[in-house]
């Protein structure tokens, strides 16, 4: 079976597409962004091919492009743009591939459906992003409860930022979940220095495993 992941975040501005550049570039995988919201400066998409130094090939094109910068039910109704959340499927393609989506899980897609619904219907698993700084245990533990209950698999968590190991082993002990490694925070961001970040933090074989 081809490999496909889901990359959420427990917030906005988590890290996640910096993650998925440097998890797309360990899998030698393609990157797919369903919804982008906000079309100026670098798009999300721009990013992950810049990080991880991804053929233009392997970058999917998105399903919907939104000029506003806001939450994709809100850019959408601003942009006269009508989103299908039903027409939203994965890309067939005979690789790994990695798919963002925007923001956290319970992000409005449209005024009648957020993101956790769609993915709840692909059943694909799920990476969670979360930061290890000051919240991250409510945000986490919440983003885990809303995923289990949509039966949604989850493959585990990859932090974020500096080593908190107290909040991170609180929550692999309450949200009884794989952490599966933490991405430091780099400065300067290049993409020699994510590659290397990335293999020395993570077993890039773990995003292979199949939740139970």
């Amino acid at each position: 079976m081809t490999l496909r992941l889901v990359i959420t975040g427990t917030d906005t501005d988590v890290g996640k597409t910096v993650f998925a550049a440097a998890l797309t570039d360990a899998l030698s995988g393609y990157y797919w962004k369903p919804v982008q919201s906000g079309l100026e400066g670098e798009r999300d998409s721009e990013t992950v091919r810049r990080l991880g130094q991804i053929a233009a090939h392997h970058i999917l094109p998105e399903a919907y492009r939104l000029t506003t910068p806001a939450s994709p039910h809100l850019a959408a109704r601003i942009d006269s743009v009508t989103i299908r959340p039903d027409s939203l499927s994965p890309p067939a393609i005979d690789a790994p591939l990695v798919i963002e989506g925007a923001g956290g899980l319970m992000v409005p897609l449209t005024d009648q459906t957020i993101f956790a619904d769609v993915f709840a219907r692909w059943r694909i698993p799920v990476v969670l992003c979360a930061r290890t700084g000051l919240g991250t245990i409510n945000h986490t533990l919440l983003s885990l409860e809303a995923l289990r209950a949509r039966s949604i698999p989850v493959i585990g968590v990859a932090f974020i930022g500096d080593d908190e190991a107290d909040t991170q082993g609180t929550i692999a002990a309450l949200g009884q979940v794989s952490v599966l490694g933490r991405l430091p925070r780099l400065n300067p961001l290049t993409p020699d220095a994510l590659r290397q970040a990335f293999r020395m933090n993570f077993d890039v074989d773990r995003f292979r495993e199949v939740p139970a």
